[in-house]
């Protein structure tokens, strides 16, 4: 079990800030959780509640002591909000460690019932955050009702820039010679981080098996792949690892064994379902980043709330020719969601009657069709290698600059190509107001709800 904790940009901030007070700190983390089918947890950050100065009984270099007001009002909160309160307080100092001292584990035994009653929450949670040169360290713990105990292991915060931090414990694994080149271009720190990175791919098609391969080859050991289809004879010009053999054959085997054969020591779990069913859906939650490679739209919309509500990065992929066999147009989109920014809907990404009509069965659809109720989905449309890889390749630089930040900031969360001629435009969208994707909305980080991701799902 992996317990991964997320931290959109201005939290992130906020406790990075706080951090290199020379005193310590305390506060309240309030946070949403997703548990995935594999047992993993993701905690989602979503407001941060600090202890005020009135309540300090003492406070000091090497520690602290607080009034009871000093923290109550935010498990009121979280019970309010469904959220999870996370005790969090910092060990000042560049040189320290954020492991708990005996005085720590004393307060713990003294305010974990108190955190559980006040907040509704069966789990109590601590975090411990120390400064360092370029950034924080960080130790934490999640204490179940039944008296386990797991550390959280991973810190991934998100925002204009991304980066993954490992718990105080943690140790680097050792970077295989293969990836020498690669070292030399971004460091062995962003190494370490594609080899730690659990990635999902959503349709493994043309650019889903372009973006995979490309992924593997840069070191990403933890892949999530799925897809509905099978092979066909056309796909075989454009999907990597195809051969005419494995016509018939389930595109997500297809590729997961094309993958392993790149990289034995490769995790890839294949799904072999649509992601607009629920089950689907909730394999993506131990992911880091989601690459939509999907050419549907109800598949998007799925995707596009995952982003939010369980504050996850998701890059979405578009390739769009035009012309009946002379091309008169090549168009291609890469979208960045990230918390804060807006989604596919309110960028108009995303044609919500046809996405009602992809969710409903094939005989549905073509009743509804005749009617007059349902839009026609249309033919097949047209699809070439080239263009295909070129905008998965544009997506994965969109990855790598998030991470490494070899570009100007703010980045741009779209960029539109349109190589018919020669032109590539960026731009920076926010969310229409009160949709869920805007922060007042409080929706961002929300994590587990009834229904999952607050959308309606179609039964399996």
């Amino acid at each position: 079990m992996i317990t991964t904790l997320v931290l959109t940009e201005p939290l992130f901030q906020e406790l990075e800030q706080t951090a290199r007070l020379p005193v310590e700190t305390a506060g309240v983390l309030l946070a949403g959780m997703a548990r995935a089918p594999n047992g993993d947890i993701r905690l989602l950050g979503r407001a941060m509640h600090w202890v005020p100065q009135d309540a300090y009984l003492a406070r000091e270099g090497d520690h602290l002591s607080i009034a009871s007001h000093g923290y109550v009002p935010a498990l009121a909160e979280a019970e309010r909000l469904g959220a999870i309160p996370i005790w969090f307080h910092t060990h000042p100092g560049i040189g320290s460690h954020p492991t708990p001292s005996m005085a720590d584990r004393k307060v713990d035994q003294d305010i974990a019932d108190l955190f559980r009653l006040r907040s509704g929450s069966e789990l109590y949670i601590t975090l411990i955050a120390s400064p360092r040169e370029n950034g924080i360290t960080f130790t934490g713990e999640v204490n179940f009702s039944d008296g386990d105990k797991a550390p959280i292991d991973r810190l991934w915060r998100v925002g204009d820039k991304w980066q993954l931090i490992n718990s105080f414990n943690s140790t680097d694994q050792q970077i295989p010679e293969i990836f020498d080149r690669s070292v030399r271009a971004f460091g062995p720190e962003i190494q370490q981080t594609l080899g730690a990175l659990r990635i999902g791919i959503v349709g493994c098609g043309g650019t889903g098996s372009a973006v995979a391969e490309q992924l593997v080859r840069l070191g990403i050991r933890h892949l999530t792949v799925i897809d509905a289809d099978t092979l066909t004879e056309s796909n075989v010009t454009r999907v990597y690892g195809s051969t005419p053999a494995a016509v018939g054959k389930p595109k997500t085997a297809v590729l997961q064994s094309h993958l392993t054969a790149i990289a034995p020591d490769l995790e890839c779990k294949a799904v072999g379902a649509m992601v607009t069913l629920e089950k689907t859906a909730r394999e993506l939650i131990p992911c880091d980043i989601v690459f939509g490679c999907t050419d549907d739209n109800a598949g998007r919309l799925v995707l596009s709330r995952l982003s939010t509500f369980l504050a996850m990065p998701v890059i979405d992929l578009g390739v769009l020719l035009g012309g009946d066999g002379a091309l008169a147009s090549i168009n291609g989109r890469v979208t960045t969601l990230a918390p804060g920014g807006a989604c596919l809907v309110c960028r108009d990404r995303i044609d919500l009657a046809r996405a009602q009509t992809e969710l409903r069965t094939p005989e549905e659809r073509i009743r509804l069709e005749n009617e007059g109720y349902a839009p026609v989905l249309g033919g097949v449309e047209p699809a070439v290698v080239t263009f295909t890889t070129g905008i998965a390749s544009a997506a994965i630089n969109e990855l790598l600059e998030r991470l490494i930040g070899f570009g100007p900031s703010p980045r741009p969360t779209e960029v539109l190509f349109r190589w018919h001629e020669r032109e590539i435009s960026t731009n920076n969208a926010k969310p229409r107001p009160q949709h869920y994707c805007d922060p007042e909305s409080h929706k961002i980080g929300k994590g587990e709800s009834n229904p999952f991701l607050e959308q309606a799902w179609p039964e399996a």
